[in-house]
C-alpha cells in the first residue's frame, strides 16, 4: 500500500509530510469496519473538512472570474462544481478510485467506480492536503484538478437539459434516448444509449448507469450540433 500511495502522491505532484493523512483519506469506512480501524481513521472527517475548503476556494475562483453575476447565479454555478458527479469525474482524471482501502462488500460491487464513493475520497484528498501542507496547497490542487476546465465538465453534467433546450430551438422534432445494450451482473453492469432527434442519431454514450450512458450520449449529441464533435469527450463511459 506504501508503494501505491507513493505513486498517488507523483500522480497529483504532492508529497505529503504526514503519510497517515493520505492513509486515512483513502480509507472508505468499510475497509475501518472490516478491520476493526478507529472509527476516526477512515475518510469521513477528512471529507467534511474537505468540502467546506473546496466550497471557500470555488466560491473565491466564481467571484472573481465572474465580477458582474449575481449571487443566485454564483451559487448555482458553485453547486454545479463541486456536486458528487462533477467530482467524480475529477477523481476519474486521477484514478482515485484504485488507491481506496475498501471493505470486501464494495469492493464486490464495484465501489471503486461508483460516484458517491470516489467524489468522497475526491474531498477526503483535499482535507488531508490542507491538514498537511496548509490552504495554500489545497488551494493548488483544487485548481488544477477541480477547477481545470470546469466549462467543460459543467457542459458535461448539464447535458441533458442543454441538450433539450437546443432540440427545442431548433424545431419541431422531439428529443428521445434509446437504450442499446445492457450487459453484466447486477452489481457491475453497462448500459449503452443514444440521443436521437426525431429518428436521426446525434450521439452515443457508456455508463455503468442508464442516467450516465443518456449523459455522455446528450454531451456527444451538444458536440454534434454545435459542430465539434471532434472535440475530445471526458472519457470513454461516464460513471
Amino acid at each position: 500500500m506504501n508503494r501505491r500511495l507513493k505513486e498517488l502522491e507523483e500522480r497529483i505532484g504532492y508529497g505529503f509530510e504526514n503519510k497517515d493523512l493520505l492513509f486515512d483519506a483513502m480509507t472508505h469506512s468499510s475497509y475501518a469496519n472490516e478491520h476493526r480501524i478507529q472509527k476516526r481513521r477512515c475518510n469521513e472527517r477528512l471529507e467534511f473538512l474537505g468540502d467546506a475548503v473546496l466550497e471557500v476556494v470555488s466560491s473565491d475562483y466564481l467571484y472573481h472570474k465572474h465580477p458582474d453575476l449575481p449571487e443566485g447565479e454564483l451559487t448555482k454555478m458553485r453547486a454545479s462544481m463541486v456536486c458528487e458527479p462533477t467530482l467524480a469525474l475529477c477523481a476519474g482524471e486521477i484514478e482515485l478510485g484504485e488507491y481506496l482501502r475498501l471493505g470486501k462488500g464494495e469492493e464486490s460491487t464495484g465501489g471503486r467506480g461508483r460516484n458517491s464513493i470516489v467524489s468522497d475520497a475526491m474531498e477526503a484528498l483535499i482535507g488531508a492536503i490542507y491538514l498537511d501542507g496548509g490552504f495554500a496547497s489545497a488551494k493548488e490542487f483544487i485548481h488544477q484538478f477541480v477547477l481545470n476546465d470546469i466549462e467543460h465538465k459543467q457542459l458535461f453534467y448539464d447535458s441533458k437539459t442543454i441538450l433539450q433546450e437546443m432540440v427545442q430551438a431548433m424545431g419541431d422534432e422531439l428529443l428521445s434516448y434509446e437504450m442499446l445494450r445492457e450487459e453484466g451482473p447486477d452489481h457491475n453492469k453497462i448500459f449503452e444509449a443514444r440521443a436521437l432527434v426525431g429518428d436521426r442519431e446525434i450521439g452515443r454514450g457508456v455508463g455503468r448507469t442508464k442516467k450516465g450512458a443518456e449523459s455522455l450520449a446528450a454531451y456527444r449529441g451538444i458536440l454534434r450540433l454545435k459542430g465539434k464533435a471532434d472535440r475530445q469527450s471526458p472519457g470513454g463511459s461516464c460513471i
